[in-house]
This record gives structure tokens, C-alpha cells and sequence, in this order.
């Protein structure tokens, strides 16, 4: 492989053009999809944790991050069909799929459908595949909870985060949180988190990971075992010890070490 230094760039996707953080080079191409309120930044820390030759790429989804041009809708196919785009446009012939959170979710769909060159999986506190314990009063308190700064700070420090944040990586997150539409912000609560993709999992048949922060409220390990990792048989799974629901913000070094011990074993 060789050392490059990973470059901003906008990939043709149905509806406009979707921003990515992308470093390619040989060997097998990591996917980062990031959580519903994050972006592209909420991967850095992970990835400057990597072998600097690791190839990459890292996009924000549509309405996310600087693809807030683009128009909906914003459902997990849509999400999914951007990712499949992102990674043909590259050529990608040996890829892993990294997603966090709803970006999981988004990882476990693209895998369903056992696109060429899919060699793994590795699940972030990923959003469970079915719909665990949402009622409609859940879904109206979701809608608010990035409306404004001092709503994502509350969230930070009353279920996102368990370990403590820097000045800078809470900056980062209002500022993410905050940026996408009202449509957007809406759409991962009353649709995308009750959308059930399971029926297809049972379709994967590379490896996988799941990646469980002990601490973590908005995907609990024990909702994780229960009702996510039935449907993936043969993944792995690792509780990472004091850790909230944001690990690559919160764990980096943990979170980018068994991702490399996860690539080495395909």
C-alpha cells in the first residue's frame, strides 16, 4: 500500500452529489457510515488511529454533514443505495463495511444483499434491524433531540456519551447534529428506525463484528444480543468496557484496533 493523505471529494448519487472523506490505495477498502446526527468527522479519530495506508472512505449521508443539498428521501433503501454508489464509483473489489449506529443499520441492508467484493461487516452500537421498544411517544421525544445546541448537549451527557468529551469533539457533534433540515433529522426517528430490514439477514455470509459499549443506553449490549445477533449467527461480538453509545468518538484507540485485528483475520 501506498501512504496518501486522505482527500475530500463529492460522488454522483440519485437526487445530487454526496461528500466523502477518501483515502484509496491497495488492499481492502474500509466503509465508515456514521450515526444518525453525526458525519463523516465522527470517524477521524478512528481513522487516524489506522495504518496510514489503510484505504478508505468515509461519507456523510444525504441531508448529513456537507450532503445537506441533497434532497430525500432519506429512507434506509436510499441510504443504502448511496453507499452501494460511493463504493462502485471507487471500484471497490475488497471492502468492509464499518457502520455506526443507524450507519449499522445501513451496513446490515447493503450486506443483504450480497453485493460483489463484500469481505465483512463490522456493527458500531448498531441500530438493531428491527424496531426494539419504540412507542409514539419515544419517536416525538426523538424529534427534538438535535433542535438545538443545548438539546444536543443534554443528549451528550444524558444518553449519547458515557466517557468525557473534549471541548472541541462536543463542538463538533452540535455542530453536526444541527445541521441537516428539519425533514432530515426527522426522518431516522419516525421511519428509518422502524423500518425492518431482518427478513434479509439471514443472507450475509461473510464475517462480521459487533462492536458493544457496556454503557451504551441507545443500543444496550443486552438488546443487541437479543434481538440482532440471532440474525447474524457467526458474528463476533465485544463489549468495550465503560463506553457510551459514541465509541469512535469516545474509544478510538479500541475501536480502530479491532477493526485492523478484524482485517487481518478475512
Amino acid at each position: 500500500m501506498s501512504n496518501q493523505t486522505p482527500v475530500g471529494r463529492y460522488f454522483d448519487v440519485q437526487g445530487g452529489r454526496l461528500y466523502a472523506h477518501v483515502r484509496e490505495g491497495e488492499g481492502t477498502t474500509l466503509v465508515f457510515m456514521h450515526y444518525y446526527g453525526g458525519s463523516h468527522r465522527t470517524w477521524r479519530p478512528v481513522v487516524e488511529r489506522l495504518d496510514p495506508s489503510q484505504p478508505f472512505v468515509s461519507h456523510d449521508h444525504r441531508g448529513w454533514g456537507l450532503s445537506t443539498a441533497i434532497a430525500g428521501p432519506y429512507d434506509m433503501k436510499q441510504l443504502a443505495d448511496d453507499t452501494q454508489r460511493v463504493i462502485e464509483d471507487l471500484a471497490c473489489t475488497s471492502y468492509v463495511l464499518v457502520g455506526h449506529s443507524m450507519g449499522g443499520k445501513v451496513a446490515q441492508l447493503v450486506a443483504s444483499r450480497r453485493p460483489g467484493g463484500l469481505e465483512g461487516i463490522v456493527l458500531v452500537g448498531p441500530a438493531t434491524p428491527g424496531p426494539v421498544g419504540i412507542t409514539p411517544d419515544s419517536q416525538e421525544a426523538a424529534k427534538h433531540v438535535y433542535d438545538s445546541v443545548g438539546a444536543v448537549e443534554q443528549a451528550i451527557d444524558g444518553f449519547l456519551a458515557n466517557r468525557r468529551l473534549s471541548d472541541e469533539l462536543r463542538s463538533q457533534i452540535c455542530e453536526d447534529s444541527t445541521r441537516p433540515t428539519e425533514e432530515v433529522r426527522w426522518a431516522w426517528p419516525l421511519h428509518g428506525a422502524v423500518e425492518d430490514i431482518s427478513a434479509g439477514l439471514d443472507a450475509i455470509e461473510v464475517p462480521a463484528l459487533v462492536l458493544a459499549g457496556s454503557h451504551d443506553k441507545v443500543s444496550p449490549p443486552e438488546t443487541l444480543r437479543e434481538h440482532l445477533l440471532p440474525r447474524i449467527p457467526e458474528a463476533d461480538f465485544v463489549e468495550l468496557e465503560g463506553i457510551g453509545h459514541l465509541s469512535p468518538l469516545e474509544a478510538p484507540e479500541e475501536v480502530a484496533a479491532h477493526i485492523s485485528e478484524f482485517i487481518e483475520t478475512l
